[in-house]
């Protein structure tokens, strides 16, 4: 079963001019000067003052508009420009509308290159003493959000991280989640993940099929590599063939070590593939064409386990090996290619690369099926680092999923793919010049405040999130503007009674557990709730603990969370078609790949349906590939 992807045959759509800066200019009613930093792509400096006024008649020009403003002499900007963009959409703002730069916030620990990127794009950095809470657009961190965070989302907002993403980037997560899509599906379809132990749970499985594997007469004993579920860069990872030398102290996976990679020149190397995700529901997927190839920086050998930089890619290990900084023969110096670097090595020597990477996308979307759904958010994204190994069958194997790919800068490699990749992830979040106003209306827009569910009570202070919010009822739930005054005027009244039954507590014993159960037994029974406690002895499993049942309760959504509708328009979707974007940059959507895919997408995903549909184009393309085969045989044969 194959998978077809656009990577080759979709054409990439114009972006709007190369300079990286944003075009929007800043206006003010006192003044007409652009803001400084920000320019008009292809604009000359004294061109964009004139362009930055509002216009005060547009005429029809032939090939351009024609923009006159005050006394000043008119400007022909071409009329598909970004200037002639901005004015048109300035007309329909007051004229004491400010349009401003975008603003990014960043937690600590970013990499510097994401400010780096940002600032070349002609955004500003939040000032949380200057600035409004909210008075921002793109919000970065390495750690995941709060789930209060998601539910204030502003429209004009965009968040780096999706709620619960920890689903698919902890090691023994997604081993049961592998797992669970292999037992519904059928271990064919996923058996690019090698079965994975968690240990100690699994240990006596592992026993057993370790002892199996050893009484086989003429079999291959296999080696075994052992890995902490929560801990990334190489740390703590563990080779070895005889169960002897397993030693852990903590949860780690333990899974067959793929002794046959792919080598170049003697190396061990393997693919860091950037995916990023605009949304769960629909589940929509870009995957992007350019990233890393990562070696190990001394040649392989099953002889020597131990030896790190011999089967470990990690930069962050293989840095400080004593060959990094030497030239490898094959492979230069470093530890790092690109993707078209590697592509053009497989070409060499007659590898069809479109099916690797046709394989590849496979792997990327039946990975994500694995833990869909996830809790329904809007305005956010998330980029994982997916980590594939490719053996010396061309096969690629899934090794681990990464929600922080770095974006260290270690080489001249890292720059050019890393910065580039981070351009086309701001293309990606699709921003508008709306988006600058940094507010819930814009008069002549219908920019409507997103409806969202508060904090229920009981949710913990770390804003963790109940997991499985499948539901989309529509519900008329409160916006948060009437909710919020709502709150802050009750806050006192709260607190008032909170102190005051505080103080009375305090005149009265503490009433112990017993005392409440034996309260409790003697009041007087309502028919009513007689019934519901006859009805809970017939059915089997009810009256259980109330420490199971909190449990459950926490993976059941809550009637608040049932209401949950989003109200406003996808910022993913193409404005001409309200469909995902084919391609932006180097990104190329692989999922959805046809309509009945993205229906089955839709409201909770489908996916024993999508399954049949990518079974469906593995088949067509498997024809069409055995068609190319025989023309190919016959054109050679007539030569």
């Amino acid at each position: 079963m194959v998978f077809t992807s656009n990577i080759s045959q979709c054409r990439t759509e114009q972006l709007e001019g190369m300079n990286w800066k944003q075009p929007w200019l800043a206006r003010t009613p006192s003044s007409r000067e652009p803001s400084p930093g920000v320019s008009f792509p292809g604009a000359s400096a004294g061109s964009a003052a004139s362009a930055t006024a509002r216009p005060r008649s547009h005429e029809d020009a032939g090939d351009g508009i024609l923009l006159s403003s005050g006394g000043r002499p008119a400007l022909r900007v071409p009329a598909g420009s970004s200037a002639s963009k901005m004015e048109m959409m300035a007309d329909d703002y007051d004229t004491g509308d400010i349009l401003r730069p975008l603003v990014f916030r960043l937690h600590e620990n970013v990499p510097a290159i994401v400010r780096e990127v940002l600032l070349e794009r002609g955004w500003t950095e939040f000032d949380k003493k200057e600035q409004d809470d909210a008075d921002w657009n793109l919000y970065w961190r390495n750690s995941p959000f709060r789930m209060t965070d998601h539910h204030s989302i502003k429209p004009w907002q965009r968040l780096n991280h999706y709620p619960e993403a920890v689903r698919i980037t902890r090691k023994d997560y997604l081993a049961r989640h592998l797992k669970h899509m292999k037992g519904a599906y059928g271990s064919a379809l996923y058996e690019f993940s090698p079965v994975a132990y968690i240990m100690p749970n699994d240990y006596v499985k592992f026993v057993a099929e370790y002892s199996k594997e050893r009484q086989s007469v003429g079999r291959r004993h296999s080696y075994w590599i052992c890995k902490p579920v929560d801990l990334s860069r190489g740390r703590g990872i563990l080779i070895f063939q005889d169960i002897k030398d397993l030693v852990y102290d903590c949860t780690v996976i333990v899974q067959r070590y793929i002794s046959n990679p792919l080598l170049i020149s003697g190396y061990k190397q393997d693919l860091r593939l950037y995916v990023c995700v605009t949304s769960f529901s629909p589940l929509t997927i870009y995957t992007y064409e350019e990233g890393l190839v990562r070696f190990a920086t001394e040649k392989f050998d099953l002889g020597s386990l131990d030896n790190i930089y011999a089967h470990l890619t990690n930069t962050s290990i293989n840095k400080y090996g004593a060959s990094y900084d030497k030239y490898k023969e094959g492979i230069g110096c470093g530890c790092k290619w690109t993707f078209s670097k590697f592509r053009s090595y497989l070409r060499i020597f007659g590898v069809d690369d479109v099916l690797l990477w046709q394989k590849i996308n496979n792997i990327v979307i039946l990975t994500l099926l694995a833990v869909t759904p996830l809790p329904v958010a809007s305005n956010c994204f998330e980029l994982f680092g997916f980590d594939i190994l490719i053996d010396d069958k061309l096969k690629p194997w899934l090794l681990e999923v990464n929600c922080n790919p770095a974006l260290c800068v270690d080489c001249s490699i890292d720059d050019t793919v890393k910065r580039k990749l981070l351009h086309d992830i701001v293309e990606l979040l699709n921003y508008k010049q709306v988006d600058t106003f940094r507010r819930n209306q814009v008069p002549g827009t219908k920019a409507g405040r997103r409806r969202v569910p508060w904090g229920t009570a009981g949710e913990s202070a770390t804003g963790e999130a109940p997991g499985l919010l499948t539901c989309r009822k529509a519900a008329n739930c409160a916006s948060a503007s009437s909710v919020r005054p709502a709150l802050q005027a009750a806050k006192g009244s709260i607190c008032r009674v909170a102190t005051l039954t505080e103080k009375s507590a305090r005149a009265y014993p503490r009433k112990t557990l017993t005392s409440q159960l034996r309260e409790r037994m003697n009041m007087p029974k309502i028919p009513s709730q007689a019934k519901a406690e006859a009805k809970n002895k017939q059915i089997p499993g009810a009256g259980r603990s109330p420490h199971k049942s909190a449990q459950l309760s926490h993976w059941l959504p809550t009637p608040d969370f049932c209401t949950y509708e989003l109200t406003t328009r996808p910022y993913f979707l193409s404005d001409k078609d309200q469909r995902p974007i084919p391609r932006v940059g180097d990104f190329v959507l692989i999922f959805p790949f046809n309509e009945a895919a993205l229906q089955a997408s839709r409201d909770g995903t489908d996916v024993k349906s999508i399954i049949k549909e990518m079974n469906k184009l593995g088949s067509k393309q498997l024809v069409s590939k055995q068609q190319n085969a025989k023309k190919r045989a016959g054109c050679l044969s007539s030569v």
